[in-house]
């Protein structure tokens, strides 16, 4: 009886989000006052810009649920940017442990999707992906 009591309270959701090559590693839990935290850091100090702090928090603000969660993020690889987008993807996954009636909603928005666009490789004689050497006729 003791150990049902104790698994009630110490619950929490947790869910896996990626956007190019980062990979964001989320875990909510309800709490009294809500705080997001990325890597040991607060979210405003992690992301300093608020394009990329909205991005991150987006799906939080966009569901509603009207609960006060402690979110922790650890998130690697890709850039800043990508890192935000991933944050994203995995607290909507996240927020669908919690409530599977959110999926309609999130869907819509698009934060359900995972962004299969990757970059593509250099190729063997150009520059880049697709960047030829620059041509002289004489």
């Amino acid at each position: 009886m003791e150990q049902e009591t104790k698994d009630k309270t110490e619950q929490y959701w947790a869910a896996v989000g990626r956007r190019k090559t980062a990979i964001a590693s989320v875990r909510m839990e309800a709490a009294k006052h809500s705080s997001f935290t990325v890597n040991g850091k607060a979210v405003e100090e992690y992301f300093p810009t608020l394009e990329y702090r909205s991005v991150a928090k987006a799906s939080l603000n966009q569901s509603e649920t009207g609960v006060s969660f402690a979110v922790s993020v650890l998130v690697r690889g890709g850039g800043v940017s990508a890192q935000a987008e991933a944050v994203r993807h995995g607290v909507s996954r996240a927020l669908l442990e919690y409530d599977a009636s959110l999926r309609g909603r999130l869907k819509g928005l698009g934060f359900l999707t995972r962004d299969p666009r990757m970059r593509e490789r250099k190729k063997f004689g150009l520059k880049r992906a697709r960047r030829a050497p620059q041509w002289n006729k004489r």
